[in-house]
C-alpha cells in the first residue's frame, strides 16, 4: 500500500463568505498542490472540502498520514463523532442537526477507502506544508472575494 502524505487547510472571509482551500499531497519526491474555493461558505466546510478532494485524487487504497489545523475534523473523525452522527440520521447527541452532513458523508465513505491517520498542528505556527495550504486556501478566498466585489 503507498504511503501518502497530505497537508490541507481551509479559508474563509466573514465566516460564512467566501472561502477557499488548499491542500498538498506527497508521495516519495513527488509534490502537487491543489485548491478551490467558493463564493458563500464556511471555513469548516472548506476544511473539509480540502480533505475530501485531496482523498479523492488517490487513485488506489493508500496509507496516509493526513495533517491539518482542524479540530473539528480530526475530532470528529478520531473520537468518532462523525461516524455517530450519520448513525443518528446526522442528528448530534443533543439532537441538533449536525452541520455539513453532506461533506461528511462523502469523507466518511473515503475513509473506508483508504487507511487514513489524522495528525493535528497549530494553525499559522511556522509548519512549513500547513503554512503553504493556508497561502494557497487564502489566495482562492481573496479571488472569490473580489468576484462579489465585482
Amino acid at each position: 500500500m503507498k504511503q501518502i502524505e497530505i497537508f490541507t487547510d481551509g479559508s474563509c472571509s466573514q465566516n460564512p463568505g467566501p472561502g477557499g482551500w488548499g491542500a498538498v499531497l506527497r508521495y516519495g519526491g513527488h509534490e502537487k498542490e491543489l485548491s478551490g474555493g467558493c463564493g458563500e461558505t464556511t471555513n469548516n466546510r472548506m476544511e473539509l472540502t480540502a480533505v475530501i478532494e485531496a482523498l479523492k485524487c488517490l487513485k488506489e487504497p493508500c496509507s496516509v498520514t493526513l495533517t491539518t489545523d482542524s479540530q473539528y475534523i480530526v475530532n470528529a473523525v478520531s473520537k468518532g463523532w462523525a461516524k455517530a452522527w450519520q448513525a443518528k440520521n446526522w442528528r448530534k447527541g443533543d439532537g441538533k442537526p449536525a452541520l455539513n452532513p453532506d461533506l461528511w458523508a462523502e469523507l466518511l465513505d473515503l475513509l473506508t477507502k483508504h487507511n487514513v491517520s489524522f495528525n493535528w498542528v497549530r494553525g499559522h505556527n511556522g509548519h512549513p506544508e500547513n503554512e503553504r495550504c493556508d497561502s494557497l486556501a487564502v489566495e482562492q478566498t481573496n479571488k472569490f472575494k473580489s468576484m462579489d466585489n465585482a
